[in-house]
C-alpha cells in the first residue's frame, strides 16, 4: 500500500458512502427516500471515519486538498508530494462517484427531477449567492482545518502513555465533519473538499445517464476555491498562534 494508493482509495471510500447516502436519502424508490438531513450528516460523518482508517497508516489519510495544502503550508508536509496527493484524491473521488452511480442506477432511471439527479454527484447552495455560498465553504472549511491542527495522540499522563485506540483514533475526526454538516452544512451542503466536489462533477458530466441535466460548472468554482481559501487561513493562524 503506497501514499497514492492509500489516499485514492480513502477517497473512494469516502465518496462511495457519502454521496451513496445521499442518492439513497434522495431519489426515488429507495429504502432511505426522504430520511433526513441527519441521516445525511451521520453518513457522511461515518464515511470520512472509514477512510482514514484504511488510508492513516499509510498516507495520513488526508483525503482532501484542503487537508494536504494547510498541513504543506504549515510545514507539517512535504510540498513536493502535493499535486501526487491531490491527484490520488482526485482519482479516489471519481471513481467512487462513478461506483455510486451504478449502484443506484435504477433509482437514477427512476427520479425524474433534474437537480435530485445532481445532489448525488455534487454539492449545491440552499440559496444561490455566491458571495455568501463561498463565504460557507472558507467558515466550513477554516473549522475542519483548524481543528485538526488540535488534534493529538492518545495520550494518557505526564509520561505521555498511549492508550491505544488502534483505529478507533480516526474518531475525533468523524465527529468534527459531523458537527459541521449539522452546524454549517444547511447553505451549501458543505463541499469542504475540493475533491468531494469537482471528481463527482466530473463523472455526472461524463456519464451517460439520461435526463441529467447540467453540472452547473458556473457553481464548481466555489466548492474548490472556498476550501482552499478557509484552509490557508486556518493554517496562517494556526502557525501565528505558535508564535
Amino acid at each position: 500500500m503506497t501514499e497514492f494508493v492509500a489516499e485514492l482509495i480513502g477517497t473512494a471510500l469516502l465518496i462511495l458512502l457519502g454521496n451513496g447516502v445521499v442518492a439513497n436519502v434522495v431519489l426515488n424508490g429507495t429504502k432511505g427516500h426522504n430520511s433526513g438531513w441527519m441521516v445525511i450528516t451521520t453518513a457522511w460523518a461515518l464515511a470520512v471515519f472509514v477512510g482514514v482508517v484504511i488510508a492513516a497508516p499509510y498516507s495520513g489519510a488526508h483525503l482532501n486538498p484542503a487537508v494536504t495544502i494547510a498541513l504543506a503550508i504549515a510545514q507539517k508536509f512535504d510540498w513536493i508530494k502535493v499535486p501526487y496527493y491531490i491527484l490520488a484524491q482526485l482519482c479516489g473521488a471519481m471513481i467512487g462517484s462513478f461506483l455510486v452511480w451504478i449502484m443506484y442506477k435504477d433509482h437514477f432511471d427512476a427520479t425524474a427531477d433534474q437537480s435530485l439527479k445532481a445532489a448525488p454527484f455534487a454539492t449545491s447552495p440552499a440559496i444561490r449567492n455566491l458571495t455568501s455560498n463561498l463565504l460557507s465553504e472558507i467558515i466550513g472549511t477554516f473549522v475542519l482545518i483548524f481543528v485538526i491542527f488540535y488534534f493529538t495522540n492518545a495520550e494518557m499522563g505526564i509520561d505521555k502513555t498511549p492508550i491505544g485506540l488502534g483505529s478507533l483514533g480516526a474518531i475525533p475526526v468523524a465527529f468534527l465533519v459531523w458537527v459541521i454538516g449539522l452546524g454549517l452544512g444547511g447553505t451549501t451542503g458543505y463541499a469542504i473538499n475540493p475533491v468531494r466536489d469537482l471528481g463527482p462533477r466530473i463523472i455526472h458530466a461524463l456519464i451517460p445517464m439520461k435526463g441529467k441535466g447540467s453540472s452547473d460548472w458556473s457553481y464548481a468554482w466555489v466548492p474548490i476555491l472556498g476550501p482552499l481559501i478557509g484552509a490557508t487561513l486556518a493554517a496562517l493562524l494556526y502557525m501565528a498562534l505558535l508564535k
